[in-house]
């Protein structure tokens, strides 16, 4: 059994070039080594960080993520201030509107000045309904502008023909995080909180507060109804269930109370002769409400959608309210960020790659692109040995496993063809105008790919995201620059570090490919089965055990992380750490790895997964996750796939009876 290797008082330099030139990575002052790694790896990686670090006010939650963002947000910060004095900036052009953009948005004395001026148009257009065709009409104006109500229209590659976009329509007029928050006792204070809420929020629109409250009386009876045909978190996990192709007569037949003909024509479009509806239980449940539900409760609905959604762009009377209960209530922060950094958030909405385009050509390191590709295509080597390797897998679905890392996309730090943003205009009017107008012409731009092949070299993130994905309709993996830095990336340390964070992020994003919903879609992005039927009941048998190891973690108090809900992520870091696990080795050429900082490099790839994962999040934060986010809480993402992989056993001599020892049988090998 190898010796585990303790912390040295300083860098182990020997005569390897390796270690000399490039540093170990790990964070030294986190480790509390009176903690046994054998025991409690999180806390032995993590420890003196998790008992001097601070969650900031403003926060929810605080981690590697945030500090990332962090540095981020700086970067942005000195690049806005430098657009915003960009005098001689041409109308029309990217600088102007990032310019006028920002310079509305940061001007809180304008906000409260201006009251609900910004919105009060779309009020009276509400309050001029009259009749059910004239409330699809409304609803759907609102739609474009992003703000929700009954239905939830929107146009995305086509899941059984993914070169093709059409149309989908899924649930949507809840306003509390996920359908259980309506129905299980455990969410009772948060409803009520909720209803005090959107009756506060009716006040600041003006109403007394006799009327402010029997609206929210209206606002959570009909979003209860709403829920009650609504699918929650867990079950929209099956992409099979999603997929429920209708016919224009069939939508008619299934809604004949909802005319169809008025709403699409207020967005813009012809009603479509072929529609997915995601939850079709919805629209059979909303074809009644649509008349049981008087006129006068739906406009009341409207406005209550309307006002929670300008309420961030508002006067600063519906800031502070807004954020007393999504940021308070629901994550259990202190205080509102700063302004600016707000403002960042929305400018990153509005005009993302325009902004990108600055960061990357101010920020982003050629050098760290480079790597990551490289990094990327020794994760793909790895899994192709992998896939060989596994004997619960026929000959012919390791053929289609391999076929599929063959047409992956990759995707690193920005898009070649930058979105063009002359159909655009930004005023300045007020700050929501121009939030309404970005979203309005996200919709349009959505609409104009109705009937048009899908660019699949189009991004879903900007470039300064701190975040990657994978995206099984296209079989595309992508990593924004914003998170190829420390400490995800660090282009001067060795790759013991690197292919234990950013490493296996890459090989997490390769494994959704392959997890409980990406194994369903095929190379070319449609979901059809491409497994036999024996290979596909090995899978499935294989993820119980994953579902069955997260169940049993306890998060707080008595709520235990949702495996069911988590399973695919969890698959996700299980395959991306072993994956790198392995590309690392592969970088070793056969070469025992170097000691650096008194860790072998065995013992900081793991270290470095850890410390990648390390989380101090508030309770009503953690809650909240637990319910609605496919994520397990970071400290689960970091000991749950080692407690399962021999290598980490071997790198640290765990043996039966530590605390890190998970029994042979009960270890999780999909990937």
């Amino acid at each position: 059994m190898q010796k585990l290797v303790l912390i040295a008082s300083s860098l182990f330099l020997g005569a390897n070039a390796f270690a000399q030139t490039l540093t170990p990575g790990i964070n030294l002052s986190y480790i509390d080594s009176s903690v046994s790694p054998r025991n409690d790896i999180y806390k032995f990686a993590n420890g003196k960080w998790l008992n001097t670090q601070k969650i900031p006010a403003s926060d929810g939650s605080w981690g590697s993520f945030n500090e990332i963002n962090e540095r981020n947000v700086a970067n942005l910060k000195a690049l806005m201030l430098d657009v915003s004095k960009d005098t001689k900036a041409l109308p029309g052009s990217n600088n102007q509107k990032l310019r006028d953009f920002y310079s509305v948005a940061i001007d809180s004395v304008k906000a409260d000045k201006d009251g609900i001026k910004p919105i009060s148009a779309d009020l009276a257009a509400i309050d001029l309904i009259k009749t059910k065709d004239e409330l699809l009409k409304t609803t759907a104006i609102l739609n474009k502008k992003g703000v929700g109500g009954m239905l939830g229209f929107y146009v995305y590659s086509d899941f059984k023909n993914s070169n093709a976009n059409t149309c989908y329509l899924a649930q949507s007029g809840l306003g509390l995080p996920d359908k259980d928050f309506y129905f299980e006792a455990q969410y009772e204070s948060v409803k009520k909180e909720y209803s005090e809420h959107i009756a506060r929020m009716f006040e600041c629109l003006g109403n007394y507060p006799e009327s402010a409250q029997a609206n929210a009386a209206t606002i959570m009876k009909i979003e209860t109804e709403l829920a009650k045909n609504c699918q929650n978190a867990v079950e929209q996990r099956d992409p099979q269930k999603q997929y429920n192709p209708f016919t224009k007569a069939e939508l008619a037949k299934l809604t004949p109370n909802v005319n169809w003909n008025v709403y699409f024509a207020n967005i813009g479009i012809a009603t479509p002769e072929n529609i997915i509806i995601n939850q079709p239980k919805y629209y059979e449940g909303l074809n009644t409400l649509i008349n049981s539900i008087s006129i006068a409760e739906w406009k009341v609905f409207l406005k209550w959608n309307l006002i929670q959604t300008a309420a961030p762009y508002l006067s600063s009377k519906f800031v502070n309210e807004s954020f007393k209960f999504q940021g308070t209530v629901l994550a259990g922060k202190k205080e509102m960020k700063p302004r600016y950094k707000r403002v960042q958030g929305s400018t990153d909405e509005a005009l993302g790659e325009a902004l990108g385009k600055l960061y990357v050509e101010k920020y982003f390191d050629d050098k760290s692109k480079k790597r990551v590709n490289e990094m990327v295509d020794n994760l793909i080597a790895a899994y192709r040995v992998r896939i060989e390797s596994r004997d619960w897998m026929s000959a012919e679905t390791k053929v289609q496993a391999q076929l599929k890392l063959d047409k992956i996309i990759k995707k690193l730090g920005f898009p070649d063809k930058w979105i063009d943003y002359t159909a655009l205009t930004i005023t300045k009017d007020s700050y929501w105008k121009n939030i309404s107008a970005a979203r309005e012409f996200q919709y349009k731009r959505m609409l104009d790919k109705i009937g048009k092949p899908v660019d699949r070299m189009e991004w879903g993130m900007t470039p300064p995201t701190v975040n990657a994905y994978y995206n099984p309709t296209s079989n595309e993996i992508a990593f924004p620059a914003g998170i190829m830095q420390v400490p995800f990336f660090d282009v001067n340390a060795d790759d013991a570090f690197n292919y234990g964070v950013m490493g296996s992020i890459i090989g997490h994003e390769l494994t959704h490919g392959f997890d409980d919903q990406g194994s369903q879609f095929d190379a070319d992005g449609n979901l059809k089965m491409w497994w036999t039927e024996t290979d596909y009941k090995n899978f499935t048998d294989k993820t119980k055990l994953i579902i069955e190891q997260f169940d049993n973690y306890v998060a707080i108090d008595t709520l235990h992380v949702k495996g069911e809900l988590t399973q695919g992520e969890n698959i996700a870091d299980l395959g991306g750490l072993t994956m790198a696990y392995y590309a690392y080795q592969k970088s070793l050429n056969g070469k025992k790895s170097p000691v650096m900082a008194g860790f072998t490099g065995e013992q900081r790839f793991f270290l470095a997964w850890v410390q990648g994962w390390k989380t101090l999040m508030r309770d009503a934060y953690l809650k909240q996750m637990i319910a609605t986010n496919p994520h397990s809480p970071g400290n689960f993402r970091a000991v749950g796939p080692l407690s399962n992989m021999q290598e980490f056993y071997d790198a640290f001599g765990v043996k039966e009876g530590d605390g890190m020892f998970r029994p042979v049988a009960k270890r999780v090998n999909i990937w």
